[in-house]
């Protein structure tokens, strides 16, 4: 099996797993002792998934990608500044499709790190700059922890969204949940990345499993406290167009700016990756720590998100991996 195909197996997997979670929040929720253990074995999953992903992560490609510094740099800057500067502009535009409310989850969708399987993933599919995309989303991942809550209480204060309490308390619930659990893994990971690199199929599942938890327990409690009777419809359907848009000028720009600087091909794929995802992974254990809680005014956005830029960037992945060079713009 191709790469490519192995891929979109995954992805199939993902995507059934996501949907399955979703209905059996819709039709199985829980609560009470039940929803405190969910609860509880979510949070494990999330700390285990830092720490497997500290123990991963190869120092050598980390300070390869590093050398480039000038595809790091326009990563991070559509990351954390195209981002969070383009949606709260089109916020008078676009919310009335969606509320105030579904449109503050675009906002703090947009305040997130990039993704990193995906984007490596895609930018190995496509034939990219892999070492830099895992540099590239490593270093977003990791400069989330301060940056995001940084832009949450910054945009957030601006918009008129749900309260975020931005202290030293909530930096350290982000930095006990994601960041010393990747340290620790770090650590680890001269005893233990053998064993990961012979159980990568184990791996995935236990990420992709984390995922499923955070997006069950959070529709079973939305399910329970009767959220979805408030949801309208047509917000739903401005919600996946919004996102569509949003990607479609992400890609957009960060290709024709990467190519106007004169980055080469498989700097250009890297970019447009790593430069155009946001992180469901971070950015649900992030929403933990910042609001205490799983809004799902603020997860719907990031789950629509997540699986419009999966499908979006599937096609682009395939038309690079098809033609092996620039053709036609993308």
């Amino acid at each position: 099996m191709s790469i490519l195909g192995r891929f979109a197996a995954r992805a199939d997997r993902f995507t059934t797993g996501i949907i399955l979670s979703v209905i059996m929040g819709l039709l199985l929720p829980c609560s009470g002792h039940c929803a405190a253990a969910f609860d509880m074995l979510t949070n494990i999953a999330i700390t285990l998934l830092f720490y497997l992903y500290g123990v991963k992560l190869s120092r050598a490609s980390v300070i390869a990608g590093l050398l480039n510094w000038r595809l790091q740099s326009m990563v991070l800057l559509f990351t954390f500044a195209f981002f969070p500067i383009v949606v709260p502009l089109l916020q008078p535009v676009f919310e009335p499709l969606v509320g105030a409310s579904l449109y503050a989850g675009l906002i703090y969708v947009a305040c997130l790190p990039s993704t990193v399987q995906s984007s490596i993933a895609f930018t190995s599919v496509a034939g990219g700059n892999v070492p830099a995309a895992v540099c590239s989303a490593s270093v977003s991942s990791l400069l989330g922890v301060l940056l995001t809550p940084l832009l949450v209480s910054l945009l957030f204060a601006r918009s008129g969204g749900t309260a975020a309490d931005i202290g030293p308390q909530t930096i350290l619930n982000i930095c006990y949940q994601i960041l010393f659990p990747f340290i620790l893994g770090q650590f680890c990971r001269k005893w233990l990345k053998d064993w990961v690199a012979r159980h990568k199929q184990l791996i995935s599942w236990n990420d992709q499993t984390t995922i499923w938890l955070v997006i069950y327990t959070s529709f079973s409690g939305a399910t329970v406290s009767g959220y979805w009777g408030q949801l309208a419809p047509l917000h739903l359907c401005g919600l996946i167009f919004i996102c569509l848009v949003i990607l479609l000028c992400t890609y957009a720009c960060t290709y024709y700016s990467s190519k106007a600087l004169g980055f080469n091909r498989e700097d250009r794929i890297t970019i447009v990756f790593c430069g155009s995802k946001k992180s469901l992974a971070v950015g649900a254990p992030m929403m933990l720590a910042i609001f205490g809680t799983l809004d799902n005014n603020l997860l719907l956005p990031l789950m629509i998100f997540h699986q419009v830029q999966l499908m979006t960037c599937a096609q682009l992945a395939r038309r690079w991996h098809l033609h092996g060079a620039d053709s036609g713009g993308y």
